[in-house]
């Protein structure tokens, strides 16, 4: 039967087969030649069934991951192979963004550069083998090039080189992919390897060939030496990068891991020397995003001079943590929790982050900006956004920062008097450490978002370094019954009088709530109990690191963990007049002990509020 079928199709197509629809025949002449059509069938059909085998193998099962078609259409740049052994390679140009000018859509996730009609498919001649870019492409070819800018830093040895690798590791990057370091010291290759190396390791849960992939992943990093000019340097980079990519379209990815005041010096030269035009090209910026909302503006304006802002990854690592992805898929894919999340049955939110190290590791970049800056403006207000915003349209990025920004643009002005100052004290006798200043270490404070949804409810903030333990949750209280029947059993517990909902990060990840029940035995005797979801007992895995889930969006181009500039705005908005006013009245820092539960007054800023804090820090 299936001979029946080649034989009517070969009839009826005397000019070579192609990739499109098939035309039949009902007359099959017993002349006819169909061996060379079916070899190119059959070249075709295995070079496909090869692209899907890569694609299990390297855990792209989800087609975005790739920015495959749904006609399973090969991505970027493929080999023409006829039997004679004479290759034709063609390349095809991207359809995303490649410069601060161009007009293009970016909500493709991996888009590796093909948009191909039915006609633009490659004709199979006679004979003619057609290669996937995975399999048969050599190596040293990538379809996607990451650059660490300020490579040997600390944040790249010890956080961006690893998040990568375990990236590369679980098949979250192409196969086709290179690394490249960039700074300015005298180093080869060998010496960024070796010094990436010495900071990689597999997870628990992976350690399959992993000095294998650890090989892997190494020869595809390459240094460039910037020297003391940056336009210079990024034109090596640049040059170094065509070098790997060769005539394959290839995206770039430039992770900017400096300081702030060389933020500007780094990303002008890039924008004019070392972006490609031939895919799309992505920056990753650090936070803090400015001292002042004055100097955000100015670095913002300078920025979108030069690049879209599509392609412009602000980075929270502590917004790549699974308590702030559990947010929305807790709310929004549960009908128990949506119709409560707001006044009628919320109290109070209390959103809390403390560390047990202390501010000191952090040397003179902490003690320049301080907490409010540091954590405040991005992480906490960030997560306030996610839990207060209304129903976004879709899952989209540029659909939830347009709910975010609302939410960030309804927050009432923070009175002083809702605010507490904290410092950690000073007991080392170091003339030149940053608590010499008046930088505070800790931070709390009562805010309100005044819309309909939460008009009157309390958000109470608190975080700190030197703290007596690391914690990281978000506590929600209900509203007591109303007209309870059971409130002559509670007496004077509070606890039995307040359901809660805690979403936690630490000290161990864990969803919690607590409900009264019934004492077993006999008589009325109330309880409240914790309903728990720990992930160490129902998940077997190793949590990944927060770089590696926000550099897989910038891969992904999954923006909504990441600020919009309108964001950022809104954000200074909301702390540039209480860090105006702190510095206006010279607000004196509330000192406490290294490893304690921070300033007393604190405590009575949530009393004053009607909100007890848990008995953590």
């Amino acid at each position: 039967m299936v001979t029946t079928v080649l034989a009517v199709t070969a009839s009826a197509a005397p000019a070579p087969p192609s990739l499109g629809a098939a035309r039949f025949s009902p007359v099959a002449g017993p002349a006819v030649n169909f061996r060379p059509q079916v070899c190119g069938l059959r070249c075709w059909m295995a070079a496909k069934m090869k692209l899907q085998k890569a694609l299990r193998s390297h855990g792209w099962q989800v087609q975005r991951k790739l920015g495959i078609r749904g006609d399973g259409q090969i991505p970027d740049c493929f080999e023409v192979a006829s039997r004679t052994g004479k290759i034709t390679r063609r390349n095809v140009q991207p359809a995303d963004e490649t410069g601060g000018n161009n007009s293009i859509d970016d909500k493709s996730s991996m888009h590796l550069g093909l948009n191909h009609s039915e006609a633009d498919r490659p004709v199979l001649e006679e004979g003619v083998v057609l290669f996937d870019n995975f399999d048969d492409q050599p190596e040293s070819v990538p379809s996607l090039c990451i650059a660490v800018i300020g490579a040997t830093g600390e944040l790249a040895r010890s956080k961006v080189f690893p998040a990568l690798f375990a990236l590369y590791y679980s098949g979250f990057l192409p196969q086709n992919v290179a690394i490249f370091g960039y700074s300015r010291k005298t180093l080869a290759d060998e010496d960024l390897r070796s010094m990436i190396e010495a900071n990689l390791t597999c997870r628990v849960d992976h350690h399959e060939n992993c000095e294998e992939k650890l090989n892997e992943f190494l020869k595809r990093t390459y240094y460039v030496d910037a020297g003391h000019d940056n336009k210079d340097g990024m034109a090596k980079l640049n040059s170094k990068m065509a070098q790997i990519e060769g005539t394959c379209a290839a995206n770039r990815i430039f992770y900017l891991a400096v300081p702030q005041e060389a933020l500007l010096d780094v990303a002008l030269p890039l924008s004019d020397s070392a972006q490609t035009k031939h895919g799309w090209n992505r920056i990753i910026i650090e936070k803090p995003f400015g001292f002042t909302s004055l100097s955000s503006q100015r670095v913002t304006q300078s920025l979108l001079s030069r690049f879209e802002e599509k392609q412009i990854y602000r980075i929270d690592h502590l917004l790549g943590k699974d308590l702030i992805e559990n947010l929305t898929v807790l709310r929004f894919s549960n009908l128990v929790f949506e119709p409560l999340w707001s006044r009628k049955y919320i109290r109070n939110v209390q959103v809390v982050f403390s560390e047990e190290t202390s501010a000191e590791t952090q040397g003179r970049y902490f003690g320049n900006y301080g907490i409010i800056r540091d954590i405040v403006h991005s992480h906490i207000l960030q997560t306030i956004a996610l839990f207060a915003m209304e129903p976004p349209v879709s899952l989209d990025g540029e659909d939830i920062r347009d709910e975010k920004v609302k939410v960030l643009r309804s927050m009432r002005k923070v009175d002083i008097e809702d605010v507490v100052l904290g410092q950690i004290k000073d007991t080392s006798g170091d003339v030149d450490r940053y608590t010499k200043s008046m930088t505070p270490t800790y931070f709390a404070a009562a805010m309100y978002i005044d819309n309909a949804r939460w008009d009157g409810v309390p958000f109470l903030i608190k975080t700190g370094m030197g703290l007596m333990e690391n914690r990281a949750e978000i506590r929600i209280q209900f509203h007591h019954v109303p007209g309870n029947i059971y409130r002559e059993r509670f007496g004077h517990d509070i606890d039995l009088d307040t359901n809660e909902l805690v979403l936690r990060d630490l000290p161990e990840e864990a969803i919690l709530l607590k409900v009264n029940n019934k004492v077993p035995g006999l008589g009325l005797q109330l309880d409240a109990s914790e309903l728990n979801l720990l992930y160490r007992d129902r998940y077997d895995v190793e949590v990944p690191d927060s770089y590696e889930h926000l550099l897989l969006g910038v891969v992904d181009g999954d923006s909504h963990l990441f600020m919009r500039s309108d964001e950022l705005a809104a954000a200074w908005s909301v702390l540039a007049p209480i860090l105006h006013e702190i510095d206006q009245k010279s607000v004196a820092p509330e000192l406490y002990e290294a490893g304690d539960k921070g300033p007393i007054n604190a405590y009575y800023l949530a009393a004053k509020h009607g909100v007890r804090w848990d008995d953590g820090c």
